[in-house]
């Protein structure tokens, strides 16, 4: 093992399905994937856990294939919150810093960081981040960097991201049921567009669509800061439940169908008739399937298209709408998108990855690949430790609920 890298881990806890991606950060700061894995989850309702023993089994087992290609224990990892809760809020903060000719330094933007969020943001939401917009120093704007500068008063504003500080708490103690502590917790769209957007993009202004199972998320990007988070609690999984409800059937078929036989291009020509199932074959009209998800797409990208409104960028983004998540690998989604949103739209997919990272250029990777990236950034996390043995590693899994309850005692 090469002592000169550190291991860094992104872990995706989504409603359907669970995700790592460990990556590895050599002195000059290059970053290459050495493992990665995903699975179903278990106990997620709407992006929040709804019990710890699932989705910490469902982590457990995942990692351990993880674990094995990247020859490395995860025991930190930046990991992924979602769910209506997360939301961003517009602040802004005021110090006076001393006489005219005081020179800025880290402990004033601390300072003005802190009287920007302390009473804005409720007492039951945790802050996840704060983003400088702009700093103002004796009344002249634009600033992105104060450091050195001087001045006797110094402003800010800011985009401060923060989440229900229950459902961050429980997060964090589901991974840590797993043996894995939640480094940090970062909205899962926030992580997927640090994998999939370029300076470029985040200049000129562009939006983030997480098209999760259960959620899909908007993150909207201007002069190269986030400006606006929101999360809807409608995902591709509710396509799927209407075509089980409507068609009568089990969600397993409709899956199937809605895999297979739906795509965003509406028009098209195509069959009449969709078949289904290789022994006992089952027909369903496609007018009537096509029905029942053109009514559901309409419904999520409206309230995108709610989000893009009240956060006063609909129709002003010039870079368009990038589309990542699970729901974005329907067939030409990217057509239905741009005609709901009236913007250009593309599938995002992480791209220009060193080490094992073919298999993981895909849209629903974009949330773990960004994780491991920002981790990767920070270099926050603990050298490279050697990976435990299988029979350790069992271990881990059989007795895990066994252990934490005797630690109590």
């Amino acid at each position: 093992m090469d002592d000169n890298k550190n291991f860094v881990t992104g872990l995706d806890v989504g409603t359907e399905n669970v995700r790592a991606v460990i990556a590895t950060v050599s002195k000059n700061g290059e970053v290459s994937i050495v493992g990665y894995n995903e699975g179903k989850s278990s106990g997620m309702r709407k992006g929040i856990p709804a019990n710890l023993n699932g989705p910490a089994e469902a982590i457990d087992k995942m990692l351990g294939d993880a674990e094995r290609m990247g020859g490395y224990d995860v025991r930190d990892a930046y990991v992924s919150i979602n769910g209506s809760t997360v939301m961003s809020t517009h602040t802004e903060g005021m110090i006076a810093v001393g006489a005219a000719d005081h020179e800025i330094n880290d402990e004033d933007l601390a300072r003005v960081e802190d009287v920007a969020v302390t009473g804005r943001i409720p007492a039951n939401r945790d802050v996840l981040d704060v983003v400088p917009l702009e700093y103002a120093l004796d009344g002249q704007g634009g600033i992105k960097d104060p450091i050195g500068m001087a001045g006797a008063r110094l402003e800010m504003r800011a985009c401060v991201v923060s989440a229900l500080t229950p459902n961050c708490e429980n997060l964090r103690r589901a991974t840590m049921s797993a043996d894995v502590k939640a480094h940090r917790l970062i909205p899962s769209v926030v992580a997927a567009a640090k994998a999939v957007l370029t300076d470029r993009q985040k200049e000129n202004g562009v939006a983030v669509v997480d098209l999760g199972a259960a959620t899909t998320s908007v993150a909207i990007y201007e002069e190269g800061d986030l400006q606006y988070v929101g999360v809807i609690p409608a995902g591709s999984n509710n396509l799927t439940n209407d075509l089980a409800i409507v068609l009568a059937i089990e969600p397993e078929l409709a899956e199937e169908i809605k895999v297979n036989f739906i795509t965003g291009d509406f028009n098209a020509e195509k069959s009449p008739a969709i078949k289904v199932g290789k022994k006992g074959e089952r027909v369903f009209d496609r007018k009537e399937v096509e029905e029942v998800a053109k009514a559901r797409l309409d419904e999520i990208f409206g309230e995108v298209r709610k989000k893009l409104k009240a956060a006063k960028y609909d129709q002003r983004l010039p870079e368009g709408i990038v589309l990542v998540g699970g729901g974005a690998k329907m067939r030409d989604i990217d057509l239905f998108a741009k005609d709901a949103l009236e913007a250009a739209v593309k599938i995002g997919t992480p791209k220009g990855l060193n080490g094992v990272a073919e298999s993981i250029e895909k849209p629903e990777f974009a949330t773990a690949v960004g994780l491991a990236l920002m981790a990767a950034e920070t270099s926050e996390l603990e050298p490279s430790r050697t990976k435990k043995s299988k029979k350790a590693k069992n271990s881990k899994s059989g007795f895990s609920f066994i252990k934490n309850i005797f630690s109590k005692f």
